[in-house]
């Protein structure tokens, strides 16, 4: 499960840097974004009605397509990972049935549990202060001169 939560945010991420980056050059369609991410058209599809959802993402039909609803430098990275579901789920889990009859089976969850929490609170966090403006800036940075 986590592969396919950290693909949805990369994915979508990836989204919302092309609409910022082609939004002059050319229409930023469902076709345009999975020939540029390297997936199926659907998948860009269920990705995108998510941050509709999300309100980060306008889309219409015809010469614009897909629009961002907001700069980049008001979107950080913990809305797209809220955006694609990724909040809901916990980074860690912790096995459903150790022996409570084994002093480490007993007391794992209650170790371990503390720590994963505090580590996933961290990384929120670290979404938190970075800013979709911040990755499109090194985007822009690696890309070479005309």
């Amino acid at each position: 499960m986590i592969l396919q939560i950290s693909g949805r945010f990369a994915v979508a991420v990836h989204i919302l840097t092309c609409a910022d980056y082609f939004h002059d050059t050319c229409a930023v369609t469902s076709d345009f974004l999975a020939s540029s991410v390297g997936v199926n058209p659907v998948i860009i599809r269920q990705i995108v009605s998510r941050l509709k959802a999300a309100g980060l993402v306008d889309v219409s039909r015809g010469k614009t397509g897909l629009n961002l609803a907001r700069p980049l430098k008001d979107i950080t990275l913990y809305d797209v990972y809220e955006a694609v579901g990724s909040v809901k789920d916990k980074l860690f889990r912790l096995h459903p049935n150790p022996n409570p009859a084994c002093p480490v089976g007993k007391n794992i969850h209650r170790a371990l549990g503390g720590v994963l929490d505090e580590i996933q609170e961290s990384l929120e966090d670290r979404l938190r202060s970075a800013r979709l403006s911040d990755i499109a800036s090194l985007i822009t940075d690696a890309s070479p001169s005309p």
